[in-house]
């Protein structure tokens, strides 16, 4: 079942968009020429086929803006539509309907972007083990609800930031002076409940892990064959994550040496807008 991030989290996102686009005077546009007794319905409709992600955020928008509008979620977040397809409606004043307007459809069309990135590489690898995970790699205030689009197209989280889970790379390694001060150090303060996870570019540090009981790997730009070999060498001991060079082209084969987890910073840095309108 698709969890939406808690409207706490949302809020304060939206907030800061409609504020951006708001200034200091408001919607001048649409205050002189649009009466304020105007009513209008209006529809939110997706142009190009695509997985929709986002309305919760621009339901939020309208709410901000003018709470006496009725905003009715038609296709939820999570499903796939074509063009033409009618995602939500929205009724009441038209002001408000138009100074919310810019700022809801930016959310959706990102968001919706980056769950129709998401499934392409989800049903890339349909029938392996595999699962698609998000990363870090996130536009600055949006990783709440990016990683959330994240999921509406089918893919997994992984840390949120960098206080859930330890995540050991190679400028960490150098800085510690070597995968097994490294580890050592992490097990002296990490509490019992968090994972450790060590980034390798090589056999032999992956083997160097292993001996020491990390928990996952992350099995950075090898290649299908090399990560083949690398399962085999991990007998299950850990936790496999493959990193690096991850496109619709190269994701099925990835998959298919056996690793448990890909992690993809394009979907989120680099997923096209969904063309999505608002008609009146």
């Amino acid at each position: 079942m698709l969890r939406p991030p808690h409207r706490l989290l949302i809020e304060p996102v939206v907030r800061r968009a409609l504020e951006e686009d708001l200034g200091r005077a408001g919607d001048v546009t649409s205050d002189l020429i649009v009466p304020a007794d105007t009513r209008i319905e209006a529809k939110l409709v997706a142009r190009k086929p695509g997985t929709v992600a986002g309305l919760i955020a621009a339901e939020c928008a309208f709410a901000l803006v003018d709470p006496s509008l009725r905003f009715e979620i038609a296709t939820p977040d999570g499903s796939r539509v074509e063009g033409g397809t009618l995602l939500a409606a929205v009724e009441g004043p038209a002001r408000g309907i138009l100074t919310a307007e810019r700022v809801a459809l930016n959310f959706t069309g990102h968001l919706s972007g980056v769950a129709t990135a998401t499934r392409a590489l989800v049903d890339a690898v349909a029938g392996t083990k595999a699962r698609i995970v998000c990363t870090r790699k996130t536009i600055p205030g949006l990783r709440v609800l990016e990683k959330y689009a994240v999921r509406c197209g089918g893919g997994f989280n992984h840390r949120f930031g960098l206080d859930d889970a330890v995540l050991i790379k190679d400028n960490h390694l150098v800085a510690a002076g070597g995968i097994a001060p490294a580890i050592e150090r992490v097990r002296s303060g990490l509490g019992h409940m968090a994972k450790i996870e060590l980034e390798v570019d090589s056999l032999a540090q992956l083997e160097e892990a292993l001996s020491l009981g990390v928990d996952t790997i992350l099995l950075d730009n090898m290649e299908p064959d090399t990560l083949k070999r690398a399962v085999a060498l991990t007998k299950g001991r850990a936790v496999l994550e493959a990193s690096g060079n991850v496109t619709l082209a190269t994701v099925r084969a990835i998959a298919e040496t056996g690793v448990d987890y890909i992690s993809s910073g394009a979907i989120t840095h680099s997923a096209p807008n969904l063309d999505i309108g608002l008609d009146f």
